[in-house]
C-alpha cells in the first residue's frame, strides 16, 4: 500500500497500518437511543480490541423529501454527542453542511465530515479544515477518484489537522450505485488514508420514491472486498433495529452483523498484510 500521512481522530490514529472502524446511526434519533448504541459499540470495540470512532449526524440536510426526518438540530445534537464522548471515551465524527456550523461543531467533534454531495464545495472544505480538526471528505457519487486530489489540496491549504477520503460508491444509472475498488488505491496514492463506506455503497438513492432504499445483504461482501484490496478504515451505519431507523434503514446493519463484519475484516486485513 502507498505511504500516507497518518491522521489523528481523537486518540485514534488512521493510516498507521491498523484498520479503524467508524460506526453509528445515520442520524441521532434521541438521547437514550444514541447513548445505548454508543455504549454497545464501545463494548464491541473493547472485546474485539479494535479502534472505533462513533459517527452520528445532528442534521441530515440532504434528505430526499421535505417530510423526511432530519435530526434534533445542531444545539441538541451536539449536547448528545458530547455526552456520548464523555461517557464512552469514543472519538466523534459528524458531518457539516453549512459554513457557519464548522467551528461550533469542532468544539465537540474530533473529525468533521464533508458529505459526498458537497465534496466540491470549496468554502465548506476550507471552513472545516480551518478548525484545525481532521476532515473526512466523502468522494462524490459523480467524482473520479483521482479528482479528489483537488479536495485534499483545498483542505491542506487551510492548514488543517489531516485529510481522509471515503469511497461510498459511484452513480450507475438511476437509483443505483456501483463500487469500483480501483478507487481505493487510487485515492490512497494521493497520500491520504482512505475509508470504505460499506453501507452507503449499497444504497439506492431515491429508490423508494420519497426516500432512499438499499440492500444491506451486500454490506459484508463489499467490506470483505475492501479489506482484501487494502483500506485504512471501514465506515458502517449501525442501528439496533435497521427496519425501524428514521434514516438509511435499508442499508444499515444491526449490532450482530457489525460484530461479524469486524471479525471478518480483521482476519482478512491480517492475512493481506
Amino acid at each position: 500500500m502507498d505511504r500516507v500521512r497518518p491522521v489523528k481522530i481523537g486518540k485514534v490514529t488512521v493510516g498507521a497500518g491498523r484498520t479503524v472502524f467508524v460506526a453509528g446511526p445515520c442520524v441521532i434519533e434521541g438521547r437514550r437511543e444514541t447513548l445505548a448504541l454508543a455504549r454497545a459499540l464501545a463494548r464491541v470495540a473493547r472485546a474485539a480490541k479494535i479502534s472505533l470512532v462513533f459517527k452520528a449526524s445532528y442534521d441530515k440536510a440532504n434528505r430526499t423529501s421535505i417530510t423526511s426526518y432530519r435530526g434534533p438540530g445542531i444545539t441538541r445534537g451536539l449536547e448528545i454527542l458530547r455526552e456520548v464522548k464523555d461517557e464512552t471515551g469514543l472519538p466523534i465524527l459528524t458531518d457539516v453542511h453549512h459554513l457557519h456550523e464548522a467551528h461550533k461543531v469542532a468544539r465537540v467533534a474530533d473529525c468533521l465530515q464533508i458529505p459526498a454531495l458537497l465534496c466540491r464545495q470549496t468554502d465548506l472544505i476550507v471552513h472545516a479544515a480551518a478548525t484545525g480538526l481532521p476532515v473526512n471528505i466523502k468522494k462524490g457519487q459523480f467524482a473520479a477518484p483521482e479528482d479528489m486530489a483537488h479536495a485534499v489540496d483545498k483542505a491542506r491549504a487551510a492548514g488543517n489537522g489531516g485529510v481522509i477520503l471515503t469511497e461510498r460508491g459511484t452513480s450507475f444509472g438511476y437509483h443505483a450505485l456501483v463500487v469500483d475498488f480501483r478507487s481505493l488505491p487510487a485515492m490512497r496514492s494521493i497520500g491520504v488514508p482512505v475509508f470504505f463506506d460499506a453501507t452507503h455503497s449499497v444504497q439506492s438513492p431515491g429508490g423508494r420514491g420519497g426516500s432512499s432504499g438499499g440492500d444491506r445483504s451486500s454490506v459484508l461482501p463489499l467490506a470483505r472486498a475492501a479489506a482484501a484490496v487494502g483500506v485504512d478504515g471501514i465506515f458502517v451505519e449501525v442501528h439496533p433495529h435497521p427496519d425501524d431507523a428514521l434514516s438509511d434503514g435499508p442499508n444499515s446493519i444491526d449490532l450482530k452483523v457489525f460484530r461479524t463484519l469486524v471479525s471478518q475484516v480483521t482476519r482478512i486485513t491480517r492475512a493481506a498484510r
